[in-house]
């Protein structure tokens, strides 16, 4: 029975050991430790680009054929107290998602102030027919976890001058 004891005992040592996280390498100013923060679930930070200036438009998500949307906020979801959720702007005409979007967005006609405003939500066929543009990425980068980030718009602005998107960051969309 002793036998068996210190065999469960470093049956246990050896798993516990080898379920250490890696080091995480998407980020800058990660040092070898991890931080608690990267350990945690959190939202993306998703960077982009587009054709034309929507950054005060809505953002709306499609399906995969662009053929109908499968994500739209509330009116409520576009603010954070008073302040609206537009997109943070970065230098060399990035910027910085606030609201969710991924590779499938379109941008409604609506701009963040009028939408936040309604007080009945439009009908999915009517925020269908307002979409001006079903294509409007030229780049979109994932960045890893927003929560690996202290400070995200000055952190980021960093690796656009330093031009390391491409080794630290995800590349879904290039046009």
């Amino acid at each position: 029975m002793k036998n068996h004891a210190i065999l469960f005992f470093v049956l246990i040592s050896l798993i516990m050991t080898g379920c250490r996280s890696g080091k995480q390498t998407t980020n800058p100013d990660v040092t070898d430790e991890i931080k608690p923060s990267q350990m945690l679930i959190g939202p993306p930070l998703i960077i982009y680009k587009t054709k034309a200036d929507y950054n005060n438009l809505v953002p709306v998500l499609l399906s995969d054929d662009k053929s109908e949307i499968i994500s739209f906020p509330h009116p409520s979801d576009l603010k954070d107290g008073n302040a609206l959720l537009t997109p943070t702007v970065l230098k060399d005409g990035y910027l910085l998602d606030n609201r969710g979007i991924n590779e499938n967005v379109a941008f409604l006609r609506y701009t963040y102030e009028e939408y936040s405003q309604m007080k009945t939500m439009p009908s999915i066929n009517e925020l269908y027919n307002n979409i001006v543009e079903k294509d409007p990425l030229t780049e979109l980068c994932r960045c890893g976890l927003r929560t690996s980030y202290e400070n995200p718009e000055k952190q980021i602005n960093q690796l656009i001058e330093e031009e390391k998107l491409d080794t630290k960051c995800n590349k879904v969309v290039r046009k």
